[in-house]
């Protein structure tokens, strides 16, 4: 396992991280989080990612309940959480100083440590002040409760709004974005972003590098009954993998899958060392239900090498989906 600094920050992130999205609290139980846990810790990964509203806080709770139950040394480790979705109620939700502060005093309760070493806006919030948020960010720095603040989903505009209000008021800016990123899905990551890497400094810790399942090739049959789309309440994937634009990826899934062959491994292991060729990317965020699928997406790091200048330009004829960038680049 490799390393990579959070942006501008001093803090490293290994390059697979492991995220309970889908999985803790769906299909995974306390037992199999702890396997999964560990199986990852094992194999050098030290970023473990959740938020309050993954299953309304259970995956935080079984989290939590595995690094009890582990024991790491807690400076051997990265834990975050994420505000937006903590319940119905008016204040139970998006990015008031009130539900920040109060979303985070709930998520170390529920994770069962002293401070979060990041802690990310799941969504912007269009009813809140972005300073607002910025200044009860800072003060939960101050107290000691988190040590990095982010965003996620969040456009490079409402970042530099954010740096701007950070600036303008000496207050703490954002370390780090999480993002959606995919051979799918690339406009954020690759253009939007693009003026604010070196800029602020941004780190980005990615999720679904595998497009929800799509580049597994897992689809290219038809949908497994045991799949994550067959779960109550995301049917939306399902819709996704099922519409037209779905299909047509579908194609380019299995044109990728023969490449990959060639290239002796699996298209998923392409999918993923791909994501890891951009040096905007701090970390992969890998999810899994089994300690088998985990251990073989970590393992994908054994063929780093393969991925050559051609191997690169061969996906990139496949896929075409590389985005326009800004015109000033």
């Amino acid at each position: 396992m490799d390393y990579r600094r959070l942006g501008k920050s001093g803090l490293k992130v290994s390059e697979f991280s492991f995220g309970s999205w889908v999985t803790f609290g769906k299909q995974v139980d306390g037992g199999d989080a702890k396997t999964l846990m560990s199986a990852a810790y094992d194999a050098g990964v030290n970023f473990f990612d959740n938020a309050e509203g993954y299953e309304a806080g259970n995956s935080e709770t079984l989290m939590g309940e595995a690094l009890a139950a582990l024991k790491w040394s807690r400076d051997s480790y990265i834990v975050s959480s994420k505000v937006f979705w903590g319940g119905t109620k008016p204040t139970q939700r998006g990015l008031s100083a009130k539900h920040v502060t109060e979303a985070c005093h709930a998520a170390l309760r529920r994770l069962q440590v002293d401070h979060l070493d990041l802690y990310f806006c799941h969504r912007p919030d269009i009813d809140t002040p972005i300073e607002e948020t910025v200044r009860a960010m800072h003060n939960l720095i101050t107290q000691g409760k988190i040590l990095y603040w982010g965003t996620s989903e969040w456009s490079g505009q409402q970042i530099t709004e954010a740096h701007l209000a950070a600036r303008t008021h000496g207050l703490t800016p954002p370390t780090m974005e999480q993002p959606q990123y995919n051979l799918f899905e690339r406009h954020k990551v690759e253009a939007d972003y693009l003026p604010i890497y070196d800029t602020f400094g941004l780190g980005t810790t990615i999720w679904s590098p595998l497009a929800s399942g799509l580049l597994t090739g897992k689809y290219n049959d038809g949908i497994p009954s045991d799949s994550r789309v067959n779960l109550p309440g995301y049917e939306w994937l399902r819709d996704q993998v099922q519409s037209e634009g779905g299909k047509a990826r579908l194609v380019k899934v299995k044109a990728l899958a023969k490449l990959a062959a060639e290239a002796a491994m699996p298209v998923h292991h392409l999918a993923l060392l791909w994501c890891l060729q951009n040096p905007h990317v701090s970390t992969v965020i890998l999810g899994a239900s089994r300690k088998s699928q985990l251990k073989d997406n970590l393992s994908a790091l054994d063929a780093k090498s393969k991925m050559t200048p051609d191997l690169m330009a061969a996906i990139e004829a496949i896929v075409q989906t590389k985005p326009d960038l800004p015109q000033r680049f």
